[in-house]
Parts: structure tokens; C-alpha cells; sequence
């Protein structure tokens, strides 16, 4: 027998014996497997037919087959695509001061300095957390890769706006508005921000503060200083609470099109 000729029936076999094993399995729903892809002899894809068997739902046996034929479309294999893992945000450290220490994966920040997370603000409503891990001098906010990274406090120029640990919100070297005063972030306190291209707005511990800024133009980034021991750690999902309605964790511009 010739060897291609061989082979397509061995591929036939393959195909009618798995197709009965898998209809078996759907024995008692009304979804009935019609056709099985291989590809090198690995089941791939299956097409599924409504028909009218005895009525029933889909089961955990339905479960197990489609978690197998999702194992073996990314398993990596050979003449498999790898699946490509979205992006995540965290502090870029391409873009942060010399003095700047960050650990934890991209979420802690210490040392002396200011660092911009990896991400642009693209989208329309931005929402992300600070938390406060150790007190000092510190300040969170939005700015632009213009800003400088190694000059704290920042807010002193027109490339950041931020919320500094004293409760004032500064831009240009301008005071643009204040948090009250008693509700100053303390040790262990989350600090939300929201951003929408117009305002940054400040939330203590899931509660609105009510104290808009603005002023900041062009593409901005999140962005964190300390100095004096100040430890802060950056939220960028898995939030401690529910963003305002209307806003979300920032998304990467391939994400959002």
C-alpha cells in the first residue's frame, strides 16, 4: 500500500473512532458532534449540530470536552501558534529616577525619585490605586515622559499633576486644589485615582473626595515619587475597590480597538 494512501486512512480511522467516543458522550444532550478536525493526529476542533435527541443540557462530560479540545489547540505543540499573553501595566523601569528602587513585580516603588507606570492613558476613564505601605514624602498622579524623574516633588512644572502626601494637588508650581483636612492618606490607606482627560479625581479608601484638578495636556501616564523612607505600592487591577461607574483599570491602545 502506498504510504499517502496509508496515511489518509489511518487519519479516517482516527477521525470516526474519536467522532463515535465523543458522541457517546453527548449521548444525552441535543447538541450532537457532526465533524472532528485533526491536525499531526491531535483532535483540534469539533462542529456541533442542534438536533433532536432527547432533550438535556450541556453537561459536565460536555465540559470535559471542550476543556480537552482548548488543551490541545494551546498546548504549544508542533505546528501550534502559542497563545500571546496581554500586557500587563506596572512601573516602567525604562522611564524612572536613578535613585528609584522598584520591586514586587513592577508594583512597589521605594527609594528616592519618581517613576511613570508602562502605560498611556488612551482610554476615556482611567481608574488605578495607590497604597499607602510606609509614610514619607510621596506623591501620585499623571505626567507626561517629559516630566523629570529624579526632581520630587513633582507638580512643580506643566508635565505633572499630582496628589502630594501633604493633601495638596499641584500643576505648574500651582496649588490647584486640597484634600480636607482630615483626610489625610494615612499608613495602609488606598488612594484611588480617576482620569478622564479633563480631571484627576482622588478617592480615600473607596470614598470621592470631591477635589478636581486639571490643567495637565498630552498623552500622561500614571505616575509615583517618595523620598524619605516612603514605600508605595500601585494597583493596577485587583482593585481594593469598585471603580467609580463609567471608569476601568487602564488598558493597553490594542486592548481598547
Amino acid at each position: 500500500m502506498q504510504p499517502n494512501l496509508r496515511s489518509q486512512l489511518i487519519s479516517a480511522s482516527l477521525r470516526q473512532i474519536t467522532l463515535c467516543v465523543i458522541r457517546n458522550l453527548f449521548q444525552h444532550s441535543n447538541i450532537c458532534p457532526s465533524k472532528i478536525f485533526l491536525w499531526d493526529g491531535e483532535l483540534c476542533a469539533l462542529q456541533f449540530d442542534v438536533c433532536n435527541c432527547t432533550s438535556g443540557y450541556l453537561s459536565a462530560r460536555m465540559a470535559a470536552v471542550f476543556t480537552c479540545c482548548l488543551g490541545c489547540c494551546g498546548d504549544g505543540g508542533p505546528g501550534h501558534a502559542p497563545l500571546k499573553e496581554m500586557p500587563t501595566v506596572h512601573l516602567d523601569t525604562h522611564h524612572m529616577g536613578t535613585d528609584v528602587v522598584i520591586v514586587k513585580s513592577g508594583r512597589r516603588i521605594c527609594g528616592t525619585g519618581a517613576c511613570l507606570a508602562n502605560a498611556p492613558l488612551h482610554q476615556n476613564k482611567s481608574y488605578f490605586e495607590f497604597k499607602i505601605q510606609s509614610t514619607g514624602i510621596w506623591g501620585i498622579g499623571v505626567a507626561t515622559q517629559k516630566v523629570n524623574l529624579n526632581q520630587v516633588p513633582l507638580g512643580r512644572d506643566s508635565h505633572s499633576l499630582v496628589l502630594r502626601h501633604d493633601g495638596s494637588i499641584y500643576h505648574n508650581n500651582e496649588e490647584k486644589n486640597r484634600l480636607p483636612a482630615n483626610s489625610l492618606p494615612q499608613e495602609g490607606d488606598i488612594v484611588g485615582l480617576t482620569y478622564d482627560h479633563v480631571e484627576l479625581n482622588m478617592y480615600l479608601n473607596g470614598k470621592n473626595m470631591h477635589c478636581p484638578a486639571s490643567g495637565i495636556r498630552g498623552t500622561v501616564f500614571p505616575v509615583v515619587y517618595v523620598d524619605d523612607s516612603a514605600i508605595i505600592d500601585c494597583q493596577f487591577s485587583d482593585f481594593y475597590h469598585t471603580p467609580p461607574e463609567g471608569f476601568e483599570k487602564i488598558l493597553f491602545e490594542q486592548q481598547i480597538f
